[in-house]
């Protein structure tokens, strides 16, 4: 996003290191559209289905899709493959057009990825410390702050995709289809070797193989070669569907309080499989999204993804402190008839909270122009593993008191500076 991605160009094709193959000089409206579409949908599912409740001393945290059946919704509110998808296609298409060297275009996807995350840290760091001998309640805070970290996981894994492309692009034109069917295979392993060993944290190599299969499908698509959306959504979803009655997965593409497991964390074969069926749909609708109107939607919202997908949380916390814990007032059951009344003057307060934040900290989704001195792959890969380092530790442990949000800092900064332009380069 422009942020989290670059703003993308109509499908190209590249050929490996050189590029050399013509990129079209327009943006591909689709790309963007999903971008968007993705980030709206996470933010409403973020404010929607929250239900909270303070007994003052702890602020409960509920999940509206628990209710019996709702699961099913999940198969599209999660839109998490829609963004990699799009990330595949953004950086295949993006990479091809720069004619930069591949370091150099990774140090400054780095900069984009990273410099957004420093007011957030600014504002974070000292935040529960100034809230804590202000008297505000240690634990709902502590819910606040570590959440906060929590949502950087997608910066996180996204890193990963980013850093892959240049080799990915390389082993898209060698073997083309049969590099996301591979990595779809390590995922089957994975699970399999997961659930016949009972080793959990043997599915967390599904975050590199679920990913990055579903990134690889964006490098098909920025090429033209995405055919047959038909099968690929009546597949996933049917694979899904399958995975789901006569496997170890649960229905929901979301975790769920009080579930035995999580399709997302780690992400499963299921995952994967509503993945393809997403695309696939997408794909399909593509011709009626373009002709929608939503040209002046996407310039004005292209520039802000980022900082509404990094503000919006502290936005809910705001209104959670003032409405849940300072006021009383619980969320009502969800899908009851005051739950409806009640959402549209919520969804309005949450509104009102987030629209001075994206007005104060949009100019950041920017970084510096400065000039960059000779990028060689050492330092890209030392940059990356520096922000990487940083992005990780905030998202295990969040922006709570204690040395972990100093130390994520001083990583994200190190990964930056190195970076920088230096003297004589």
């Amino acid at each position: 996003m422009t942020v989290l991605l670059d703003r993308p160009t109509a499908a190209a094709t590249t050929t490996g290191p050189r590029r050399t193959a013509a990129v079209r000089a327009t943006r591909d409206p689709f790309i963007d559209l999903l971008r968007v579409f993705g980030m709206a949908l996470i933010v409403l599912q973020h404010w929607t289905i929250p239900v909270l409740s303070y007994d003052g001393v702890r602020l409960t945290t509920g999940n509206a899709l628990s209710t019996p059946g709702v699961w099913v919704v999940t198969w599209i509110s999660q839109v998490m493959p829609l963004v990699f998808f799009a990330g595949g296609a953004a950086n295949a298409i993006g990479f091809g057009r720069t004619g930069k060297s591949a370091p150099r275009w990774l140090a400054e996807r780095l900069r984009r990825l990273a410099w957004p995350l420093l007011p957030l840290a600014a504002v974070w760091i000292p935040l529960p410390h100034i809230l804590l001998t202000l008297g505000v309640p240690p634990q709902p805070l502590d819910v606040g702050a570590k959440l906060t970290g929590q949502l950087l996981w997608f910066l996180a894994v996204y890193l990963i995709a980013v850093t892959a492309t240049p080799y990915a692009l390389r082993l898209h034109q060698r073997y083309g289809l049969w590099v996301p069917a591979g990595l779809a295979a390590g995922a089957v392993l994975t699970d399999v070797a997961r659930f016949s060993t009972g080793v959990e944290t043997v599915g967390y190599l599904n975050i590199v193989f679920v990913w990055l299969a579903v990134h690889q499908l964006g490098f098909l698509y920025a090429e033209g070669r995405l055919r047959h959306a038909w099968a690929l959504a009546a597949g996933g979803f049917g694979a899904a569907a399958l995975l789901v009655a006569y496997g170890p997965y649960p229905g929901s593409m979301i975790g769920l309080p009080g579930a035995e497991m999580s399709n997302m964390a780690p992400p499963t074969l299921a995952m994967l499989a509503v993945s393809a069926g997403q695309i696939g749909l997408a794909v399909l609708l593509r011709p009626w999204l373009l002709r929608l109107r939503t040209g002046r939607l996407l310039d004005w919202a292209g520039p802000r993804i980022m900082t509404v997908y990094l503000w919006h949380m502290p936005a809910l916390f705001a209104v959670t402190g003032v409405v849940v814990v300072l006021l009383g007032v619980e969320t009502p059951a969800p899908g009851s008839a005051l739950w409806f009344a009640g959402w549209p003057l919520w969804f309005g307060l949450l509104c009102l909270v987030l629209w001075p934040l994206l007005k104060g900290f949009a100019r950041f989704e920017t970084p510096p122009a400065l000039p960059y001195g000779k990028e060689g792959w050492g330092t890209a890969l030392g940059a990356t593993a520096m922000v990487g380092a940083g992005v990780l530790t905030l998202t295990v442990g969040g922006f709570a008191p204690g040395g972990g949000p100093f130390l994520a800092v001083i990583a994200l900064l190190g990964g930056l500076l190195m970076t920088a332009p230096r003297a004589g380069a």
